[in-house]
């Protein structure tokens, strides 16, 4: 069971902790579908930067939402900050300002209470980008949309990960690599990965990425 169990939730209490804080007695379902719309609306702003400035990462690795009776907080922790910096000369506009709107426009349609709430947005940077499991996935997925060969893509990504001071690193890849028409998986690791230790503070990552030969499926483990 210990390999079919999502790492994070596994550790729920020990070394994780819940993205989403708020207690609801009635409509706890309507305040999930909000959550999971602003998690949406903030992914897809991220998206619509990144191809306006042709950058190739998006560089969000958590959302934290903490719901109040009087406040919406939301914390956007993210490895490329350059993408909300305030962009300067005649075209001049606060990126931050542009997705608190677009999130308000979320809660305008959601059919609690929400839109009465203050809502705060807050960017913080994260230290070491390749420290976090969705960071790297998103290297990876870029060099297999390159056609990268595979083991080197794996072996350059457990290079940043020890440069980041991680314990452990393991990545699985599967589909059709290298374009073979049957799909198989290649994996890697590094270090010291403890799956079944609950207060090894491990932090893990699902990507998919869309190739020329199909979708390939990226799992990273990080023993931080």
């Amino acid at each position: 069971m210990g390999n079919k169990i999502n790492p994070l939730g596994f550790r729920l209490g020990f070394t994780q902790n819940h993205c989403s804080l708020w207690f609801e007695e009635r409509d706890y379902s309507e305040d999930l579908r909000e959550d999971e719309r602003i998690y949406n609306c903030i992914e897809n702003y991220v998206q619509h930067i990144k191809s306006s400035i042709n950058s190739s990462y998006g560089g969000i690795t958590r959302i934290e939402i903490l719901k109040q009776a009087e406040l919406i907080s939301v914390n956007i922790y993210i490895a490329f900050i350059d993408l909300f910096i305030e962009k300067k000369g005649p075209r001049k506009k606060d990126e931050i300002q542009e997705l608190r709107k677009e999130v308000q426009n979320i809660l305008v349609q959601s059919m609690l209470n929400s839109v009465n709430r203050k809502l705060v947005i807050s960017i913080e940077k994260v230290d070491k980008p390749y420290r976090e499991p969705k960071i790297l996935a998103e290297y990876i997925a870029l060099q297999l949309k390159e056609r990268v060969e595979i083991r080197k893509i794996m072996k350059k990504a457990i290079q940043l990960a020890e440069k980041a001071d991680v314990e452990g690193v393991k990545i699985k890849i599967k589909g059709r690599l290298n374009g073979i028409e049957r799909a198989r998986k290649e994996s890697a690791m590094k270090g010291r990965v403890p799956l079944q230790t609950l207060r090894a503070k491990i932090d893990y990552c699902y990507y998919a990425v869309q190739t020329v030969y199909g979708v390939l499926g990226i799992k990273i483990w990080i023993f931080v």
